[in-house]
C-alpha cells in the first residue's frame, strides 16, 4: 500500500487515465460532420470513427486480467498507456478517413486496457479499510467521462479544428506515462507471477473472444445505420457473434487455463445478480447521455458544447458523491438497501425528463433532472461493484473485475443501438397515429395553417408559395410534435427499465460479519 504524496500522485495518474479512454468514447460523436467534410467521406464511412474504438474496447477489457499476468501489471498498463497516446497523434495526423479508422482501432486497444487496470492500481493504493473510497475515485471517472466528452468535444470544435479532440490526449498522455514509470509498482503477487508458457496460452478462447465479442460490437454500433438485417454483412455479423460467443462460453467453461474464466459466475451468486446490474447501469448511463444531447441539438437548436454543459453539473454532483457513497459501505450500510434506492431515483429521473421535454423548453427545465440522475448513478455504480466482488479473491475478483467492465460497455452499446433504432422508427408511427386528427376541416389546424400562410405572404411570397411553405411548416410542426413524443417515451422506457430491476436486489447475498470485498487481483 502507497501513501501521502505518492498515494494521491498515482490516484491522479489512473483516474485521469481512465477519464481519457472514456472521454474519447464520446468526444468524436460531435466532430463527426467535420471529419466527414475535410476527409471527404460519407456519414457511413464516418460512422466506423466511432465503432472501430468501441470494438477494440470491448476485446481487450475482458483479457486484461491474462495480459497483466503475462507481461506484468506495470509494463502492461505502461504500454497502454504509451499505445494510446502515440495512436491519439496519429488519428489527428490522419489523411483520409481509413487512416482515422485504424488508428482510432489501436487507440481503442490500448484504452481498453485503461479502465480495468486504473481500478486494479486503485486496488492496490488503498489499504482494505479505504477500499470503498478508491472504488468511489474510479468510479468518479466512469459517471463523468462519457458526460463531459460531447463538452469538451463541442468546445474544441466550434474553436479550433477537429484533430485537437485527439491531440489533447497527447500531453496528458506524456505526463502519466511519466508517473507510471516514476511512481507504480507491481505488488508482490504480480512480480512472483510466472508467464503461462506459449502452448498453455487459450489460443481458441482468444479468437472465439474476439470473433464473438466483436461481432456483437460491430452489429450493435452499424446495425441501426444498416438498417440491421436488410444488409449482408450485418447478418453474417450476427451469425459469427452467436457462433462466437457460444463457442466461446463453451471453451471457457471447460479449458484448463481459460483466458477469461467464466466459472466464477457460478461461484457467487452476487456476482451474477451484479453482472447484470452492470448491464443495466451501461444501458443506462450511455442511452441517456446519447438521446438527451439529440433531443437539445435536433429540437431545441441548441450547440454542442450547450448541450454538454447542461450535463457537466448533475456528472459533478454524480463524482462528488461517489466518496460518500464510498464512505457509507465502509461504515456498514449494505448495498442491499442502497441500490434499490439508485433504481428508483433513475426512474424518477426517467419519469421526470419525460414531462419536461417540450418544444419550449429551456437550459433550466432540465437543472434539477439531471441533478437527481448524477445523484442516482452514484448510488449505483459504487454499490454494484463491491457487492459483484464481494467474497472473491485473488484471480476471481480479478476475473470478475473484468466481466463486469466488459458487461457494462456491452449494455451501453445496448442501450445506444436500441434507442437509435426505437428513435428513428417511432417518429414515423407517431407521426401515422397524429395525422388523422389533423385535417383542413378541423378548427384549429385552419387556423395554423392560415396563420403561417399569412405570415409567409407578409414575407413577400406569393399565395401558392405562401401554401406550400405553409404546408412544409405543418409537416415540420407535426414531425417535431411526434419527436418529442418519441423522446418522451424514450425516457419512459429506460426508467421502467431500471424500475423492473428493484425486485432483484431482493436476492443479493448480504456479507457476512466482518466480510470485505478482495479486489486485489482485480486486473
Amino acid at each position: 500500500m502507497e501513501t501521502g504524496f505518492t498515494k494521491w500522485i498515482i490516484v491522479i495518474t489512473v483516474v485521469m487515465c481512465c477519464l481519457l479512454e472514456l472521454i474519447d468514447t464520446s468526444i468524436v460523436n460531435v466532430a463527426l460532420t467535420q471529419m466527414m467534410g475535410n476527409l471527404s467521406a460519407t456519414q457511413q464511412e464516418v460512422s466506423w470513427v466511432v465503432a472501430s474504438y468501441a470494438i477494440a474496447n470491448v476485446i481487450v477489457i475482458p483479457m486484461t486480467g491474462f495480459l497483466a499476468e503475462q507481461f506484468g501489471r506495470k509494463n502492461y498498463y505502461l504500454a497502454s498507456v504509451i499505445l494510446f497516446t502515440i495512436a491519439s497523434m496519429a488519428c489527428g495526423q490522419s489523411t483520409n478517413i481509413w487512416e482515422l479508422v485504424a488508428f482510432r482501432f489501436i487507440q481503442g486497444v490500448g484504452g481498453g486496457a485503461l479502465m480495468a487496470t486504473s481500478q486494479a492500481i486503485l486496488v492496490d493504493t488503498f489499504p482494505p479499510e479505504e477500499l470503498a473510497l478508491g472504488q468511489a475515485l474510479f468510479g468518479m471517472g466512469v459517471i463523468i467521462g462519457p458526460t463531459i466528452g460531447p463538452t469538451l468535444g463541442g468546445w474544441i470544435v466550434d474553436n479550433y479544428d477537429w484533430p485537437w479532440i485527439f491531440y489533447v490526449n497527447v500531453p496528458v498522455g506524456i505526463l502519466a506515462s511519466i508517473f507510471t514509470i516514476l511512481f507504480i509498482r507491481d505488488p508482490e503477487r504480480i512480480k512472483n507471477a510466472i508467464p503461462r508458457p506459449l502452448r498453455q496460452i487459450d489460443w481458441a478462447g482468444i479468437a472465439l473472444l474476439i470473433i464473438g465479442i466483436g461481432a456483437l460490437q460491430l452489429v450493435l454500433e452499424q446495425g441501426e445505420r444498416e438498417e440491421w438485417f436488410e444488409t449482408p454483412y450485418i447478418v453474417i455479423g450476427t451469425v459469427l457473434a452467436i457462433v462466437g460467443l457460444v463457442g466461446f462460453v463453451v471453451r471457457e467453461m471447460t479449458a484448463t487455463h481459460p483466458i477469461v474464466d467464466l466459472r466464477v459466475l457460478t461461484k457467487s451468486r452476487n456476482l451474477s445478480i451484479g453482472a447484470f446490474l452492470s448491464f443495466v447501469l451501461g444501458f443506462g448511463l450511455f442511452a441517456s447521455v446519447f438521446v438527451f444531447p439529440i433531443f437539445c441539438q435536433r429540437i431545441l437548436g441548441f450547440s454542442a458544447e450547450q448541450t454538454g454543459l447542461i450535463l457537466l453539473p448533475g456528472a459533478i454532483v454524480s463524482g462528488l458523491m461517489m466518496p460518500v457513497m464510498g464512505k457509507m459501505i465502509q461504515r456498514g450500510i449494505s448495498q442491499k438497501f442502497i441500490l434499490p434506492v439508485g433504481f428508483l431515483v433513475f426512474f424518477i429521473f426517467s419519469y421526470w425528463m419525460s414531462v419536461r421535454l417540450t418544444p419550449t423548453a429551456g437550459e433550466g427545465d432540465f437543472f434539477w433532472p439531471l441533478m437527481l440522475r448524477g445523484f442516482g448513478l452514484s448510488m449505483l455504480f459504487l454499490p454494484i461493484t463491491t457487492m459483484s466482488l464481494a467474497g472473491l479473491s485473488g484471480k476471481d475478483a480479478g476475473q470478475a473485475a473484468g466481466l463486469t467492465g466488459m458487461i457494462r460497455q456491452l449494455g451501453g452499446s445496448f442501450g445506444v443501438a436500441l434507442v437509435g433504432t426505437y428513435l428513428e422508427r417511432a417518429i414515423f408511427q407517431n407521426r401515422n397515429a397524429l395525422l388523422p386528427h389533423i385535417s383542413l376541416y378541423n378548427p384549429e389546424t385552419a387556423t395554423r395553417l392560415n396563420a403561417f400562410i399569412a405570415n409567409f405572404r407578409a414575407k413577400g411570397a406569393d399565395l401558392v408559395q405562401a401554401q406550400q411553405m405553409a404546408y412544409a411548416a405543418l409537416e415540420g410542426t407535426l414531425i417535431k410534435q411526434t419527436s418529442i413524443i418519441t423522446y418522451a417515451e424514450i425516457f419512459l422506457m429506460i426508467g421502467g427499465f431500471f424500475l423492473i430491476c428493484v425486485p432483484l436486489v431482493l436476492f443479493i447475498k448480504r456479507a457476512k460479519p466482518g466480510e470485505k470485498v478482495d479486489l486485489n487481483a482485480a486486473h
